[in-house]
């Protein structure tokens, strides 16, 4: 999988990456892989590119818009295989995420939403 912007007046590559990883392929040292994704993107208004997707690493990250360059990463309780989503309380905002076992874990169908504060 990647991750890619795209301008929509020429229809032009900006950038694209790679998006996830295979733990067992990182473990021999075959990183930025790609990997399957499920999920899209959100883009806050300061041109940050929030996106979980990755099925394999259960990773949850952030980028910068403009470049393409990783901000931030986490590990999430199991894949976050969904769209994110920003909200504001109090002047204060967030981003959260659906976090859910699947069957390709091999793990529990369980399920969480994951928010984080933003600076």
């Amino acid at each position: 999988g990647t991750l890619n912007a795209i301008d929509l007046n020429t229809g032009k590559y900006l950038w694209k990456i790679p998006l996830g990883q295979y733990p067992a392929l990182a473990a021999r040292g075959m990183t930025n892989t790609g990997s399957e994704n499920y999920g899209g993107p959100i883009v806050t208004a300061g041109g940050v590119v929030f996106i979980g997707a990755t099925l394999f690493d259960k990773k949850f990250r952030a980028f910068d818009s403009h470049t393409g360059k990783l901000l931030w990463e986490t590990e999430l309780p199991f894949a976050g295989a969904a769209t994110p989503a920003t909200y504001t309380v109090n002047g204060k905002q967030y981003v959260v995420i659906a976090a859910s076992g699947s069957k390709f874990d091999k793990m529990p169908s369980e399920a969480f939403y994951v928010a984080f504060a933003l600076p």
